[in-house]
């Protein structure tokens, strides 16, 4: 399967480069580098194995359908768009906001060979549910 995990956050003046960067990969473990077009922002890129934290802690935060309603809005073409909040992910944590944030978001984008496989990483990742339970989990 071809993935490609995308995953950036701005660094503000008023941040530490280290917690921006712990907040990211206490998510997304990717291997970050620091680049600057204007603002300094934490960069990185990953596979589908960078995504099997994320898969977990959807889980044990029972946040499956906001999490698949959020992956299925950002789909283009073979690849889907995320934020999430930088604060909540320092504490280990998910939280898809809602609007702009100060301090900027984690900024996620995954992509696929073509759309097909990307509907099917999103199943892996946030399955449908009934009572907040999965209908069914597929392996990847």
């Amino acid at each position: 399967m071809n993935v490609i995990v995308r995953v950036s956050a701005p660094v503000h003046p008023t941040e530490i480069e280290d917690k921006v960067r712990k907040a990211i990969t206490n998510l997304l473990p990717v291997e970050l580098q620091i680049r600057d077009f204007g603002t300094p922002e934490l960069y990185g890129e990953g596979d589908l194995e960078s995504l099997r934290l994320l898969h977990r802690r959807l889980r044990e935060e029972r946040i499956l359908d906001t999490a698949r309603h959020i992956l299925l809005i950002g789909i283009e073409g073979n690849t889907t768009q995320f934020r999430l909040n930088k604060q909540v992910a320092f504490a280990g944590k998910l939280n898809f906001p809602g609007g702009v944030e100060s301090l900027g978001s984690i900024y996620v984008e995954i992509s696929a060979g073509d759309n097909d496989e990307l509907l099917r990483i999103i199943d892996w990742l946030a399955p449908e549910t009934i009572d907040g339970k999965p209908v069914g989990e597929i392996e990847l």
